[in-house]
């Protein structure tokens, strides 16, 4: 069996989960393939994960974090230079998810930590979880992806993972919080290359061949057209927002005007049914409200928009539209 092994230079995750999903679709399938690749400060989240559940999307958004959805399962992860993420790809019949993890742990052991699995996705040292893996199959081939925290900023990991409690009744996966630590606790000259260098060696090592590590960048890999479709997805709102699980959201509150009681049903990131119950005197305020949200992005450039045009065609109803809009907008706010 032949070896392959990769490594990325970019830090932006969209580029990088593309280049994954790229080497899982062109896999040689005699091959098996190691990727090693960290993002920039990014929210990764699981395939069936609802964004709004899992993150702060607008802290996220004013502080320039960058939002992904993997192909795979899992729950949601924080990403900045401080991860070391790992990728196996394999052929399916050769496909051996403990081989993966003896790689992993081997190569802590090169550095003087002892790791071990510890129930079918997370790796810990004693008592603190260190990395966490997911997984996909496809018909022939198998890929185990993964991520190390190496120096991560344990802060910033709590503010874009903490949700605000937005009364969401969401379906698909919740992430489950564990206690974490970096291994820089365990080995202070631990760093990306460090340990990546210790990935390959063990790597290289379980399989009895060597072969050269190749350098991916956006130069090389921009000549591939089939990159770029990837790219394009994993960049775009539909794919990060679009694939979110079917989810509901009330919220109620009281204006001088009179009492708001919002139900909206929202199917892959557009708000598909709207329901207002309400004890205000101007019943063609809560038609048009309703009329206005129906058929939207969950989404608060979206919503601002239609409520602004709203007020402009319908003047004398200016000041409760804007009630309306600056609640709704401020309850979509983590």
């Amino acid at each position: 069996m032949k070896l392959r092994i990769l490594k990325s230079a970019v830090t932006n995750p969209w580029f990088n989960l593309a280049t994954e999903d790229w080497i899982f679709n062109t896999l040689d399938p005699d091959s098996h393939t190691l990727f090693l690749w960290r993002n920039s400060e990014t929210v990764v989240i699981g395939r069936s994960q609802n964004p709004w559940v899992e993150c702060k999307t607008d802290k996220m958004e004013a502080d320039d974090v960058f939002l992904a959805r993997r192909q795979s399962g899992g729950g949601a992860v924080f990403h900045d230079l401080g991860n070391t993420n790992f990728t196996f790809l394999s052929p399916k019949a050769d496909y051996d998810q403990t081989a993966n993890f003896t790689i992993i742990v081997n190569a802590l052991k090169k550095l003087g930590i002892d790791a071990e699995l510890s129930g079918r996705n997370d790796m810990q040292v004693g008592d603190k979880k260190i990395s966490g893996s997911a997984f996909k199959h496809a018909i022939d081939r198998s890929f185990h992806h993964g991520t190390l925290l190496v120096n991560a900023d344990m802060q910033k990991l709590g503010d874009y993972l903490n949700p605000h409690p937005l009364k969401l009744k969401a379906k698909g996966i919740k992430s489950v919080r564990s206690r974490v630590a970096n291994l820089k606790e365990f080995n202070e000259g631990i760093n990306h290359d460090v340990l990546s260098d210790a990935i390959i060696e063990a790597f290289c090592e379980y399989y009895g061949q060597t072969v050269e590590t190749e350098a991916l960048d956006e130069a090389s890999l921009a000549k591939q057209p089939a990159l770029n479709k990837y790219y394009q997805q994993m960049a775009d709102w539909d794919w990060r927002f679009g694939k979110t699980p079917e989810f509901s959201h009330r919220i109620e509150t009281r204006f001088e005007w009179g009492l708001i009681d919002l139900h909206m049903d929202v199917r892959q990131a557009v708000i598909e049914e709207v329901v207002i119950f309400s004890d205000a005197l101007n019943v063609e305020l809560i038609d048009l409200l309703k009329e206005t949200l129906t058929g939207i992005k969950y989404d608060k450039s979206d919503i601002t928009a239609k409520l602004d045009r709203l007020s402009k065609a319908q003047p004398e109803l200016v000041a409760q539209i804007n009630d309306f809009e600056q609640w709704l907008i401020g309850e979509m706010q983590d």
